[in-house]
């Protein structure tokens, strides 16, 4: 389904103390979540971004039965599964290693992180939720043990309901991360300056 293609940026991974795994959107490419190096305090990271297999990592909105998705969703959390094995083989700590997305990728993002939950160095979540038609929260077991997670969202929003992002933040929290939401009004579905502030300030503050 999806063929490894790891594009990279920033430090090389044998000198990175920490690693941020990006995610891009539908219709989007590695190259393209790769800009937001510019825009986030990542000095010491590893950037690693995945490109998905017709630049989509599943058919389906993420609000579809999950079958709709199947082995197309099943592929990239392998892919994702893969390259933090690999990472950690090569000795990052889960504390380390940080994910990010946009849009799809946002919620490829959160899903992949609540169904392998630990403690990772931070998760931001662009415009996304949880992925299935409904939610079940005991198919997320796991704990963050407080893992910051940021999650932006505008509302009304064209592909991502702020009410699956609130549900979603309030599994997240049950399972012990500690989650911060941003909702804007009538943003467009995009980035925005302030979500790339709260971003930083939240997730990549330095020690």
């Amino acid at each position: 389904m999806h063929k490894k293609d790891i594009h990279t940026a920033g430090k090389n991974l044998d000198e990175a103390q920490k690693v941020l795994i990006l995610l891009h959107g539908r219709g989007a490419s590695a190259g393209d979540i790769l800009n937001l190096e510019s825009h986030l305090p990542l000095k010491d990271f590893a950037l690693i971004a995945p490109q998905a297999s017709n630049n989509t990592w599943y058919p389906n909105s993420f609000l579809a039965p999950v079958k709709e998705n199947g082995p197309w969703l099943s592929a990239a959390m392998e892919m994702l599964r893969d390259i933090i094995e690999e990472l950690l083989e090569k000795g990052f700590k889960s504390k380390d290693i940080y994910l990010l997305g946009f849009s799809q990728g946002a919620c490829l993002c959160l899903e992949f992180a609540a169904q392998n939950a630990k403690r990772y160095g931070g998760i931001t979540a662009f415009t996304g939720g949880l992925i299935g038609e409904s939610l079940d929260p005991e198919k997320y077991t796991g704990d963050f043990e407080g893992t910051p997670i940021f999650i932006g969202t505008g509302d009304p929003d064209a592909h991502v309901p702020v009410g699956r992002v609130k549900r979603t933040a309030e599994i997240l929290n049950n399972m012990n991360a500690d989650v911060s939401v941003k909702i804007y009004e009538n943003r467009p579905h995009t980035i925005s300056e302030n979500e790339l502030e709260l971003a930083g300030e939240l997730i990549f503050k330095e020690d």
